[in-house]
C-alpha cells in the first residue's frame, strides 16, 4: 500500500515539475543558405529616333486627308528619298506642295491611269523644292522656280509663285492656277502646305500650241494679180492688124520713073 502512495506521489511530482518548466523547448533549425537566382540579361530597349528625323508620310497621315498623295508618295519611291534626304545633314531642306484627296477627285477622270510610271514619278517629284521655303519668304523668291522634277524651261516643269505680303500664294504650272490653303508642317529641314489643287505640269499635261493658220492671198486694189495675167488667152490680146499706111513721095525722080514706064508699055504695044 505505501508503496502505491509512493508511486503516486512520485508521478504527481514529475507532472509537477513537468507543467512548472513549460513545454519542451524545440531546437532552432539550421539555417539555410539562399541560392542566388541567375542574373537575367536585360532586353535592349528600341533606339529612340534621332533628333530632327521627320517622315513625310507621317506628317501627311497626322493631317489627313491625304491619301492619294501618300500613295503616290510610297508608290513612287519619292517618300523614302525625301526622308532619306532630310534626314542628311547637307542641303537645304525640302518644301512639299501637298493636293488633298479632293484636289484628286477633280481631275478629269482616268487622268492618272493614264501616266506612266516615270511620269507618275516626275509628278510627285514636281511637288517638291529642294529649298525650305517660309510663307513669308515667298514674295521673295525668283520665278520659275526649280522642283525636283527637273527642267524649268518653258514647256518643261517650270513653276510660278506670286505672293501678297506672305498672306496669300498663287502657284501657276501653265496648266493649272492654285493657292497654298493652308501649313501643315515647319521645321528646319522641311516645310509641307496644304494646295488647291494638283500641280500639272507642261511636260505632262500642256496642251501644245495649235499650228498657225495658212495666211490668205493678199489682193492688190487697182492691179491684176500675176495669175490672172499669166492665166489670160492670147486670143485676148489684140488681133486688129491694120495695114500699115503707105506712104507716098512726091518729087520729080518718081514722076520721071513713072513717064518711063509708061513708054515702056506703049512701045511694046
Amino acid at each position: 500500500m505505501q508503496a502505491m502512495q509512493r508511486l503516486v506521489l512520485l508521478i504527481l511530482s514529475v507532472a509537477i515539475t513537468a507543467s512548472a518548466q513549460g513545454p519542451a523547448a524545440v531546437a532552432p533549425a539550421a539555417p539555410t543558405t539562399p541560392t542566388p537566382a541567375a542574373p537575367t540579361t536585360p532586353t535592349p530597349a528600341a533606339p529612340a529616333p534621332a533628333a530632327g528625323t521627320t517622315n513625310i508620310t507621317g506628317v501627311l497621315a497626322k493631317a489627313g486627308q491625304f491619301n492619294t498623295f501618300i500613295r503616290l508618295l510610297r508608290s513612287t519611291g519619292v517618300a523614302t528619298q525625301i526622308d532619306s534626304q532630310l534626314n542628311s545633314s547637307s542641303g537645304n531642306g525640302l518644301t512639299v506642295f501637298a493636293p488633298t484627296d479632293n484636289a484628286f477627285t477633280s481631275l478629269a477622270s482616268g487622268t492618272l491611269n493614264s501616266l506612266s510610271d516615270s511620269q507618275k514619278n516626275a509628278l510627285v517629284q514636281y511637288h517638291v523644292l529642294s529649298t525650305a521655303i517660309p510663307m513669308s519668304q515667298f514674295d521673295t523668291v525668283s520665278n520659275p522656280l526649280r522642283t525636283q522634277a527637273g527642267s524649268s524651261s518653258p514647256g518643261e516643269y517650270p513653276l510660278n509663285v506670286t505672293s501678297t505680303g506672305g498672306q496669300q500664294v498663287n502657284i501657276s504650272t501653265g496648266v493649272v492656277n492654285a493657292t497654298v490653303d493652308n501649313t501643315l508642317y515647319t521645321g528646319d529641314q522641311l516645310v509641307v502646305y496644304q494646295v488647291s489643287k494638283v500641280l500639272l505640269p507642261m511636260a505632262i499635261a500642256g496642251t501644245p500650241a495649235p499650228a498657225p493658220a495658212p495666211l490668205a492671198p493678199t489682193k492688190t486694189k487697182g492691179k491684176t494679180p500675176a495669175s490672172s495675167v499669166a492665166d489670160a488667152p492670147e486670143a485676148e490680146a489684140s488681133t486688129d492688124v491694120s495695114p500699115a499706111p503707105v506712104r507716098v513721095v512726091t518729087g520729080g525722080g518718081v514722076a520721071v520713073a513713072h513717064v518711063l514706064a509708061l513708054a515702056c508699055v506703049w512701045w511694046g504695044l
